[in-house]
């Protein structure tokens, strides 16, 4: 037994960044050890079954897996400096951006990696491949292992049709952000929360280490990457505090109606389809698991339409703030819809029902 906990992930994981940067924030002992070949047969896969990133391995020997059940996990044992808000407004925000990091900005993290990234993403997946081996054995492997990660790009939605729309989208974005970082240390004070760190693993792993979109970030926006850097390095580990009197800056009400705009529309239909297809697989138990993709629909990014995959596992992520709202009395659930009203959320309130899902041996399966 070990004395601290053991992260096995990589500098170039989008949810490796994220927990890195919990466990950094919160003090909580521990070393990183990279995704090589032999650690993925030796250790993920017979302790996961499936070859996946990051794995946090407990000084009892406990295996955790999935960046928030991870931090949530921790959360439970290091609670001093929570990074959930207490006030009803934040906390549902901090959720949503979670969300909204987790889950949708993979396709912008996705694109500017493999289209604008593409030979330094090679280098880098070879050199986690094979460390310390001549460059060109390196760039054989990064092609190799790389595959389907780049070959992932239109289930995603990324496409020759979209690029445009999806750099708009991002430029957009970190336009908000900076005018919001200006001002802020974090997304709700000097404090980080849930939400910063659902919002780093993209904003860190792809956009501000891979050159290019690092490039961009710090010209475009660079009050977003000094937030970046806090987030990587906290100035004040286990300290801080969340703006007084549950505040949400004037600042987010624009990300956030971005994400209602793009990603909202996506998981009413998402909701849609998964309760077609349990009733097309109605002797299904409770514990079955629940297919990666449900095919494809259609989805709009500015005034471009494209398909994509239909993803279940954004609705495992959304019940966290949709539990959280039901959750509320009848005064904090009227303080939570006023935010979602000025952000343009209001289909959260009476969000169509879905078949409930949960995580069962780190599979999604049905509750």
């Amino acid at each position: 037994m070990t004395l601290g906990y053991t992260l096995y992930g990589s500098e170039v994981s989008y949810f490796s960044g994220k927990v890195r940067a919990y466990l950094r924030y919160k003090r909580i002992p521990f070393s990183e050890v990279l995704n090589t070949p032999d650690v993925y047969r030796n250790v993920i896969l017979p302790r996961v079954g499936w070859p996946v990133i990051p794995v946090v391995i407990t000084p009892e020997d406990e295996t955790l897996q999935d960046s928030t059940e991870i931090i949530d996990e921790l959360e439970k044992r290091f609670p001093a400096a929570p990074i959930y808000p207490t006030g009803v407004r934040q906390r549902l925000a901090a959720l949503l951006l979670e969300v909204y990091g987790d889950e949708w900005l993979k396709i912008t993290a996705m694109h500017y990696r493999w289209n604008r990234n593409y030979d330094f993403a090679i280098a880098e997946f070879g050199k986690m491949s094979l460390p310390g081996k001549p460059a060109e054995l390196q760039r054989e492997a990064g092609l190799k292992i790389s595959k389907p990660f780049a070959g992932a790009l239109p289930f995603l939605g990324v496409t020759p049709n979209t690029e445009a729309a999806i750099e708009q989208s991002y430029e957009g974005l970190l336009d908000e952000l900076d005018v919001h970082f200006k001002a802020h240390e974090f997304l709700f004070g000097t404090r980080p929360s849930i939400g910063d760190f659902g919002l780093v693993g993209p904003l860190y792993a792809h956009q501000y280490r891979d050159p290019a979109s690092g490039e961009l970030m710090k010209a475009r926006a660079p009050h977003v990457a000094k937030w970046v850097e806090r987030m990587m390095t906290p100035p004040h580990p286990k300290g801080g505090e969340f703006l007084p009197r549950d505040e949400i800056p004037e600042t987010l009400i624009p990300v956030l109606a971005r994400m209602m705009r793009e990603m909202m529309p996506v998981l009413v239909d998402t909701a849609h389809k998964l309760v077609h297809w349990r009733a097309d697989n109605a002797a299904l138990e409770s514990g079955a698991d629940v297919p990666r993709a449900l095919g494809m629909h259609e989805f709009t990014l500015g005034n471009v339409k494209e398909q994509r995959a239909i993803f279940p596992f954004e609705l495992w992520m959304l019940q966290r703030p949709l539990d959280f709202i039901a959750s509320l009395e009848e005064d904090d659930k009227l303080r939570a819809a006023d935010l979602l009203r000025q952000s343009g959320g209001e289909t959260l309130m009476e969000f169509p029902a879905f078949p409930r899902l949960t995580r069962k041996n780190f599979r999604l399966v049905l509750a």
